[in-house]
């Protein structure tokens, strides 16, 4: 009897799994009954269900729907329910989004406290349609659902590439597909003001526009030599957007950047910087010396300029930015430096503090409440500001830990500017690595945080800077299908354990996509290689979403074909190679080339412990990643460099057995526009013990700079088992440089030796 009874429950998971929706976000609760109902023809639906969202509805089915009076209901496939509210609601938020749907083989019910709660229904009962229109019936089912967090957003950077009227409403339609209900719309910086203010036109006239823009890797520092603009929205086309998504339930946070990323501002109205300027909007990426400084007239603009925006944007919050503000100027200006004095305040980062407490004193004042990166932190945080935490999570601890509301969007997890496969075959992106899994496996919640603590955990959001996006179909490049795994993460059902089930999901979703004709990654198609240490070095292991039996690989740089090798265990890597490898599929190839080359030193595969960890942002691999076998490419931040910021690198290699050497090597990066500077000195020790460390080498900036950060050190004949190097951080940004007074990355990538 158990074992029919354990049978039983294995066939009954099979068939779950087989019938399973492909529903993202997946809801909270789900369960499939008996019965179908089968898609009729023609939609007939209660005239008396909530109109915008029901006109919504219809426009995605187009002439399958139509209207029945609500005086007889025998005919009616989908009906509606509006549900008092609780007069005590366990959960305020929950409760506006809470939704329910029982489809049966009648009719589909949906109940819900909200229009809000109606219109998330719709969005599931669109997904629902979409994937059994072909079958022509959906399981009968019963839905029970809400969301965990409060804020489910997207951020959409305009500034460095603009974007039109109605592909900024495409992008609310993509946050509406996946139940996001907060879009942060990024309208000023550097490179470019993108709101009309009728107070002071020239933020528009000349903040909109830029000589030229910066082209390819940062590196490479070079430019297009064509007029950027003008690019603005002007406040009816703001109102129109508003409007837009507040159909689709969205929130639209605005962002005004202050004090720092202010360049297009003050190149239209200089006389609020603390020197005269001449200024002009940054055809640059990265951060500028040049702010807003805490005087009365800029002070008396940026009131006005909200009162503007205020009026544009019913939001509680209104973004101000607050990130990236090098305190140079203020070190040097007169009037900051009596400001300091006259508050009482202790140094550059106290009058930050006093710049943010200023404007949430306005802002509160006008029934508003600030949101602002977790710089905003610095100097002490004003009383009733709400944190955006992206360095890290740590900004979200402390604003929590603080009974202050947060917003993570650390960028490790939550930045799609980054590249989401592997590099070599990606468009360009401004680094990192942020694959789907690793958007996937993210939870809000950090664990340092108690029950109570939690409870200021706003919600997730991932941003979309766009230095390397130049127009809209790149754009949905790089959101899809990321959008999905930080939807289902909002939403709180996301199951990592569970992600080859979810990525399943996706595959199925990408059908819909091609419908919509959006451009999305494929990224989990492709070949993914992964370098484990072996007897002899290093090998690479290869896997896909698909049948790993398909994979079909070369080691002679050669680009793979059907009657390649098939893949069927890593690869060993014991001499310098490239290994190119593919998925097919009945004889056609199904994926792009993936490409790895390899340089195998001395180093290679050993064991390598690391005193400081590096950023989260820049981890991927850890330190494996520095005695892999491959050198990091100058121009991609991708998954083969590790950065640290403010630390120094010091490694400790384990080579086994006493190995002989007479060359130690490593690579360094500059990009000092973002803040990336080549280490300041490098030392080499070895040891028989692993406790008593010789120095054998010192080296110091110059020779650094000479050869550009690609270090080779002659350290005469060797023979250790065990290498230390230490790589010196260049400390604190040098006046002068973007980012001053702030603490400088230091990137690091393989570290060999012959």
């Amino acid at each position: 009897m158990r074992l029919l009874l354990v049978f039983s429950l294995m066939i009954s998971n099979l068939f779950f799994s087989q019938t399973k929706p492909s529903l993202i976000p997946y809801p909270q609760s789900l369960t499939i009954q008996e019965g179908k109902f089968v898609i009729p023809k023609t939609l007939i639906l209660n005239d008396k269900l909530p109109k915008e969202e029901t006109e919504y509805f219809k426009k995605h089915l187009g002439a399958r729907v139509t209207f029945q009076s609500s005086g007889s209901t025998e005919k009616v496939h989908i009906m509606h329910m509006l549900i008092p509210q609780p007069k005590m609601p366990i959960d305020p938020q929950g409760d506006k989004e809470r939704y329910s749907i029982d489809i049966s083989p009648k009719r589909i019910f949906i109940s819900s406290y909200t229009k809000q709660g109606y219109f998330l229904a719709i969005q599931t009962l669109i997904q629902l349609f979409d994937e059994y229109q072909e079958k022509g019936e959906i399981p009968a089912m019963e839905i029970k659902d809400n969301p965990k967090f409060a804020w489910r957003g997207m951020h959409l950077d305009v500034c460095r590439h603009f974007f039109t009227v109605d592909e900024v409403k495409q992008y609310i339609d993509y946050l509406a597909m996946y139940k996001l209900n907060t879009f942060h719309w990024h309208l000023t910086d550097d490179q470019g003001w993108r709101i009309e203010i009728k107070k002071y036109p020239k933020l528009t006239e000349i903040g909109s526009r830029r000589k030229e823009s910066m082209i390819g890797a940062y590196v490479d520092n070079t430019f297009d030599g064509k007029p950027y603009g003008p690019y603005f929205y002007t406040q009816e086309q703001i109102k129109d957007v508003v409007k837009y998504a507040e159909q689709r339930h969205i929130t639209i946070v605005p962002e005004i950047e202050m004090p720092g990323h202010a360049l297009a501002a003050l190149s239209a109205y200089p006389e609020l910087a603390c020197t005269k300027g001449p200024f002009e909007p940054a055809t640059k990426w990265g951060v500028f010396d040049d702010v807003f400084c805490p005087k009365k007239e800029t002070f008396t603009f940026l009131e006005n300029v909200l009162d503007e925006v205020i009026k544009l944007f019913p939001s509680q919050y209104i973004h101000i930015g607050g990130d990236e503000c090098p305190k140079t100027r203020w070190k040097e200006c007169p009037h900051c430096q009596e400001l300091i004095k006259k508050n009482n305040l202790k140094d550059e980062h106290g009058l930050q503090s006093y710049f943010i407490q200023t404007i949430e004193k306005y802002v509160n004042s006008k029934g508003r409440k600030i949101i602002g990166w977790d710089e905003i932190l610095e100097g002490g945080l004003a009383p009733n500001a709400a944190v955006m935490s992206w360095t890290g999570v740590n900004g979200g601890i402390e604003a929590a830990k603080s009974k202050h509301f947060a917003v993570m969007t650390p960028g490790a997890f939550c930045y799609f500017d980054h590249y989401q496969g592997d590099p070599q075959s990606e468009p360009n992106a401004f680094g990192g690595f942020t694959p789907l899994d690793k958007v996937y496996s993210y939870d809000p919640v950090p664990s340092e945080l108690t029950a109570e603590e939690a409870k200021y955990i706003l919600g997730v959001q991932a941003n979309l800077w766009t230095e390397y996006i130049l127009d809209f179909k790149h754009v949905q490049y790089m959101i899809f299908p990321r959008i999905m795994a930080l939807s289902e993460v909002a939403w709180g059902t996301s199951d990592p354990k569970n992600y080859k089930e979810f990525e399943n999901r996706v595959i199925r979703q990408f059908k819909v996509l091609d419908k919509m004709k959006i451009n999305y990654a494929k990224s989990i198609y492709n070949i993914s290689g992964k370098v484990t240490p072996s007897a002899k070095g290093v090998a690479y292991e290869l896997s896909t979403s698909q049948n790993s039996q398909g994979i079909k690989y070369t080691t002679d740089g050669t680009d793979p074909t059907v009657n390649s090798p098939s893949y069927k265990e890593p690869i060993p890597v014991s001499r310098a190679m490239t290994i190119k490898s593919a998925y097919f599929e009945d004889g056609q190839i199904k994926s792009a080339v993936s490409s790895q080359s390899f340089i195998p030193s001395k180093t290679t595969g050993k064991k390598i412990t690391l005193e400081q960890q590096p950023s989260e942002n820049y981890s991927f691999g850890g330190a494996f990643t520095l005695v892999d076998g491959i050198l990091g490419n100058q121009k991609q931040l991708g998954k083969t460099w590790l950065g640290f910021q403010g630390k120094d690198v010091v490694a400790v290699i384990d080579l086994r057995v006493k190995t002989q050497f007479s060359e130690v090597y490593f690579n360094t990066l500059e990009n000092k526009g973002s803040w990336i500077h080549l280490a300041k000195g490098a030392q080499i020790f070895i040891s028989d013990d692993n406790v008593n460390f010789k120095m054998i080498k010192e080296i110091g900036k110059d020779e650094i700079q000479n050869v550009k950060g690609k270090v080779k050190l002659n350290v005469g004949n060797q023979n250790a088992a065990y290498i230390k190097v230490k790589i010196e951080n260049a400390g604190i940004i040098p006046a002068g440089n973007p980012g001053a007074d702030s603490k400088a990355w230091l990137f690091v990538d393989e570290i060999g030796m012959n």
